[in-house]
C-alpha cells in the first residue's frame, strides 16, 4: 500500500507532519480525522525524489493572489463555469507554483471536490485565511462578492507591505554603499597612506592609529574571519531563540516599543486586524473562526495574544473590544470604535472604517520615516566617510609641522 505524507494540526493547534499507510488519498485523509487531526495538506510520499525545483525556486506573492482573485471573481460572475475558469487562469498564470495548484485544484473541482477543500490542499498558495472566506462564499451562495472581497483584502495588504517596504529601500542600500565604501577605503586605501607616514617618521595621531588597527584587523583573515562567525553564530542564537515562544513574545514586544518603528508596527498591526477580520465577518466566515485566523495572521505574538483573549472573551459572553483594550496593545481610538460597532451590530462596517483610516495613518508614517532616515543616511554616511578622511589628513598635519 501506498505511504502519505499529510500536514495536520492536532486538537492543540499545533502544526505537525504525519506519514500514513493507506489504499487511497481519501482513505487516508480518513485516518487522520479519525484520529482527531485536521488535515491541511496531503500528498504521496515518494522518497526523496518528490520534489519540484519551481516550487523551491518560486513563491507566491500576495500580488499573485490578488490579481487571481480579481480574475477569477470577474470570470464567476460573468457566469463563466469555475472548471473552465480555473482552466483559463491557470493557462494564463506566470507563476509556476500557483499555475500548477491551479492546475490541481481544477482537475479536483471537475472530480466533484469543494473549491475551498482543493484549495486547502495547497497551503504554500491558499492560506487558511483565504481559504475559510472561499468556503463562506460557497456557503453563501455569494462565490463573486468574496473573492472580490478577497481581491480588495491582498490589494489592500500588497499596498501596505510596498509602503513599508519603499521606506525601508533607501535606507538599506544607503547604509551598505556606505560600508561597502568604508571597508574598502579602510582595507585598501588607509594602509598605504600608513606606508608613507612610516617612511617619513611621523607619530601618527591616536585617531589613526585606532583606524589602522580596525584596518589591520579587518586584514587579518582569522581576526575577520573570526567576526563574520561571531555574527553568524549570534544571528544563528537569535533565530532559535526567536522561535521559542518566550523568545516571540519579548522580542515582539520590544519591537512595539523602538522609537519611530514602534508605532509603525502598531498601527500597521491594527489596519491589518480590522481589515482581514472586518473581511472575514462581512463574508459570513464565524466570529470565532475568523478570530483564530487573524490571530494566526498577525505576525506578532503580542497582538496574536491579544487576540486570543478577546476570543475567549467571546466565548464567556464578552466584548471584543473590553478584552483588547485589556491588553493595551490597539490604539485608544481603534478600540472605542470597535466597541461602537458591537453596540450597533455594525461591527465588519466599523471594523473596515478603522482600517481604512489606520492605513492612511501608515501612509502617513511612512512619509514622515522616510523624511527623518534620510538626513540621518547622510549623517552616517559623511560620519563614515570623514573618519577615513581624518585619519589620513591627520598625520599630514603633523608633517607640515615637522617640515616648518
Amino acid at each position: 500500500m501506498p505511504t502519505y505524507l499529510a500536514r495536520a494540526r492536532d486538537a492543540q493547534g499545533n502544526t505537525r507532519q504525519q506519514r500514513v499507510v493507506a489504499d487511497s488519498l481519501a482513505d487516508a485523509r480518513t485516518q487522520l480525522r479519525d484520529q482527531g487531526f485536521f488535515v491541511q495538506d496531503i500528498e504521496e510520499s515518494k522518497g526523496l525524489v518528490n520534489f519540484d525545483l519551481s516550487n523551491l525556486l518560486t513563491s507566491v506573492t500576495v500580488k499573485d493572489k490578488a490579481i487571481f482573485s480579481r480574475q477569477f471573481a470577474v470570470m464567476v460572475n460573468a457566469g463563466v463555469a469555475m472548471v473552465r475558469s480555473l482552466g483559463v487562469l491557470s493557462d494564463q498564470c506566470t507563476n509556476p507554483k500557483l499555475k500548477v495548484a491551479l492546475e490541481d485544484i481544477s482537475e479536483n473541482v471537475q472530480q466533484g471536490t469543494s473549491l475551498s477543500e482543493s484549495m486547502r490542499r495547497h497551503p504554500n498558495c491558499f492560506d487558511n485565511l483565504y481559504v475559510s472566506m472561499v468556503q463562506a462564499g460557497e456557503i453563501g451562495g455569494v462565490l463573486d462578492e468574496v473573492l472580490s472581497r478577497l481581491a480588495k483584502l491582498l490589494e489592500d495588504t500588497a499596498r501596505l507591505q510596498n509602503q513599508i517596504k519603499s521606506a525601508m529601500t533607501y535606507p538599506v542600500v544607503v547604509g551598505m554603499i556606505a560600508i561597502a565604501v568604508f571597508l574598502g577605503m579602510t582595507i585598501f586605501i588607509l594602509p598605504t597612506f600608513a606606508g608613507i607616514f612610516a617612511e617619513l617618521g611621523v607619530e601618527l595621531p591616536l585617531f589613526t592609529r585606532i583606524m589602522l588597527g580596525i584596518s589591520k584587523f579587518l586584514r587579518t583573515p582569522q581576526y575577520s574571519g573570526g567576526l563574520i562567525l561571531f555574527f553568524m553564530i549570534l544571528g544563528y542564537a537569535f533565530k532559535q531563540y526567536y522561535k521559542t515562544r518566550v523568545g516571540k513574545e519579548t522580542i515582539d514586544r520590544l519591537s512595539l516599543k523602538l522609537p519611530l518603528f514602534g508605532d509603525l508596527i502598531q498601527k500597521t498591526a491594527t489596519a491589518r486586524f480590522c481589515r482581514t477580520f472586518g473581511a472575514l465577518t462581512r463574508s459570513g466566515v464565524p466570529i470565532m473562526t475568523s478570530l483564530e485566523i487573524v490571530r494566526d495572521t498577525s505576525g506578532n505574538q503580542v497582538i496574536a495574544n491579544a487576540i486570543e483573549e478577546a476570543r475567549k472573551e467571546i466565548q464567556t459572553g464578552g466584548m471584543i473590544s473590553v478584552a483588547l483594550q485589556r491588553e493595551q496593545v490597539f490604539p485608544l481610538m481603534a478600540i472605542q470604535m470597535i466597541s461602537i460597532g458591537e453596540e450597533t451590530g455594525e461591527i465588519d462596517a466599523m471594523l473596515m472604517k478603522v482600517a481604512d483610516f489606520y492605513e492612511n495613518e501608515v501612509e502617513e508614517a511612512v512619509k514622515a520615516m522616510t523624511s527623518i532616515l534620510e538626513p540621518v543616511m547622510i549623517v552616517f554616511v559623511g560620519g563614515m566617510v570623514a573618519s577615513i578622511l581624518l585619519s589620513m589628513y591627520l598625520p599630514m598635519f603633523k608633517v607640515f609641522e615637522t617640515l616648518g
